[in-house]
């Protein structure tokens, strides 16, 4: 049996305001080629499908032609809730789509309920007595202080309230295990010790969020996890497929893919990647201004969503504008001026705190503002504006 292990599709987000549902439309396209070529039985969502707990109708149909085009190329469907999906209303109709293969584990009810899988096929039901299955469990994102209570747990903490849903999980499993061979698939929403988080994951929990021990899943064949968007193994048969796309400037190193896991009668045979083609480059640079502008080591990112950090000594005029004219896609463009917080007011309120009177304050205003210090006249007009309202005030 082949498992391709994804998770964070993230549909409907944007990048820095742009619209990324082009680009996840394309995302689908190579998930169904990919689930063609290399005869994919189940593909795993860990979690995130969603960018919004209330998803646009425009994404709620491209998840619902992407779940088509994958049973129509032959694989079931297993999906989890994460931390941006509304638990209620992604797991709708489970049951009945749980006929045409998309199986959704999005409730806590479901949690010792898997899908099982004779272990060298992938037509659905119970296998014959002492066939080796595949079983294949989903743990959704698991809020503390709202499932604690279910979970008959005491602290509503990451920790707790994971630990009590794999303890089900392995009582489903070792009652199974007496007539027959289970090799275990856990999906599960979390953020686990070890693993590399990036800026795109946002914190959307009560009382934020904490690591889980690796150990939570020993003895599991196989843990496909969601939650962090970089690709990453924690130990052989613990990993991250992160996300589909780049959602963050973070990510710009990212080689986006998934894993694809073979499973036979003796459990897993073998683990490797599959990559996914990037819509767009992404390039984080950083230098003066002209530096950037005039370098043709800086070439390739004409043509890439950047983000920029000039470092000046004095913020340059029109600075994005003449960024935009290289580099168009400028998304994000910082100020870090060469030698520190002491090579030049980084800020309106350093010059604020630096200014000796009021004719200060708006000279150094003006000069945050436009890039250049006022010239004299400016700074004769700025003091009689400054003379005539004292004149006002001492009238009163």
């Amino acid at each position: 049996m082949r498992l391709l292990h994804t998770s964070d599709w993230h549909l409907g987000r944007s990048f820095h305001g742009v619209g990324m549902l082009d680009a996840q439309r394309a995302f689908v396209d190579q998930l169904v080629d990919a689930v063609t070529r290399h005869a994919v039985d189940v593909v795993l969502i860990a979690g995130d499908v969603y960018d919004r707990a209330l998803p646009g109708v425009d994404v709620v149909h491209l998840l619902d032609d992407a779940l088509v085009r994958l049973t129509s190329a032959g694989a079931q469907v297993v999906l989890t809730s994460g931390n941006h999906d509304s638990a209620i209303r992604l797991g709708f109709a489970s049951r009945l789509l749980e006929r045409g293969g998309v199986h959704l584990r999005t409730r806590l009810e479901s949690l010792d309920q898997p899908l099982l899988l004779p272990a060298g096929a992938a037509s659905a039901g119970e296998a014959s007595a002492g066939e080796a299955v595949v079983a294949i469990y989903g743990v959704p994102w698991l809020e503390p202080r709202l499932v604690a209570e279910q979970l008959g747990v005491q602290a509503a903490s990451h920790f707790e309230v994971t630990r009590a849903a794999t303890e089900r999980i392995r009582e489903d499993i070792e009652r199974r295990s007496v007539s027959q061979t289970v090799h275990s698939v856990v999906l599960a929403h979390t953020f686990a010790s070890g693993g590399i988080s990036s800026d795109s994951e946002r914190d959307l929990s009560i009382g934020g969020v904490g690591a889980v021990p690796l150990d939570l899943f020993d003895g599991f064949s196989y843990t496909a996890l969601g939650h962090l968007h970089g690709r990453q193994s924690l130990s052989p048969h613990v990993r991250y497929s992160g996300s589909p796309l780049a959602y963050s400037f973070s990510e710009a190193s990212h080689q986006k893919g998934a894993w694809l896991i073979d499973i036979d009668a003796d459990g897993v045979a073998g683990v490797q990647e599959v990559l996914w083609d990037a819509p767009r480059t992404l390039a984080v640079l950083r230098g003066p201004l002209a530096e950037l502008l005039e370098s043709p080591e800086h070439s390739w990112a004409e043509t890439a969503y950047c983000q920029v950090t000039l470092t000046d000594a004095q913020r340059p005029a029109r600075a994005m504008e003449r960024l935009r004219s290289r580099f168009p896609d400028t998304l994000v463009l910082g100020f870090d001026p060469e030698g520190g917080p002491g090579a030049a007011p980084a800020t309106y309120s350093s010059r604020l705190a630096e200014a000796p009177d009021d004719l200060g304050v708006c000279c150094g205003f003006l000069e945050h503002v436009r890039g250049r210090v006022p010239d004299d006249a400016e700074k004769a007009a700025l003091a009689g504006a400054l003379e005539n309202v004292r004149l006002q005030e001492v009238s009163r």
